[in-house]
């Protein structure tokens, strides 16, 4: 049964796991009673950061652009123009085995795409959520149900893999940012 996480909260993955080499990250989300005319399209990201909490080059940043990081480590499955649909929107696969040795944190992200010209805002997106899973069994392993507390931010940092003695763990973060994609972007040091 899945560990089901509020923000701010960590736990263990591979050491309540052994063995827990792929794993699939799954994120969702609704929009709720929103007609502004224009779809809603949120966008997932993953920063590979060092210990700085940075990312070594922009090849550490996976999006929409750029799918797969060169170490074969992350790949980002797509992009989802609408969210419609039940269960995950967007999903990423990891392979913790391939991760380099100087990523210490693995950041998800999401963010709205043309916010400020299609007048959107995390305010206006209910039920969304990130999920951890086993690959190799399809078992759910953690859940973090992000809360309606979102007004007027186009970007949030959802969740994080870091490394602590040799183990994964993940940290529940639901931090949201101003600015979108370009904003968090200079925040994790990809040159936007």
């Amino acid at each position: 049964m899945a560990v089901s996480l509020k923000k701010g909260q960590k736990v263990d993955l591979t050491k309540t796991n052994p063995g827990l080499k792929e794993i699939l990250v799954g994120l969702g989300w609704d929009v709720n009673k929103y007609d502004g005319g224009k779809d809603f399209d949120l966008d997932s990201s993953v920063f590979m950061l060092n210990a700085n909490g940075k990312v070594n080059s922009d090849d550490d940043f996976v999006f929409y652009g750029n799918l797969k990081h060169k170490s074969g480590a992350v790949e980002h499955m797509g992009d989802n123009l609408t969210g419609k649909g039940e269960g995950d929107d967007e999903e990423i696969k990891i392979d913790l085995s391939k991760v380099p040795a100087d990523i210490e944190k693995i950041d998800f992200t999401v963010t709205i795409y043309e916010a400020e010209e299609r007048k959107q805002n995390f305010g206006q997106v209910e039920n969304a959520f990130i999920r951890v899973v086993n690959a190799a069994t399809g078992e759910e392993l953690i859940r973090y149900d992000l809360g309606e507390d979102f007004s007027i931010e186009t970007a949030v940092v959802i969740g994080e893999l870091y490394r602590n003695k040799g183990e994964w763990k993940f940290n529940a973060i639901g931090s949201g940012f101003g600015g979108g994609l370009a904003s968090l972007g200079k925040n994790y040091g990809v040159n936007v």
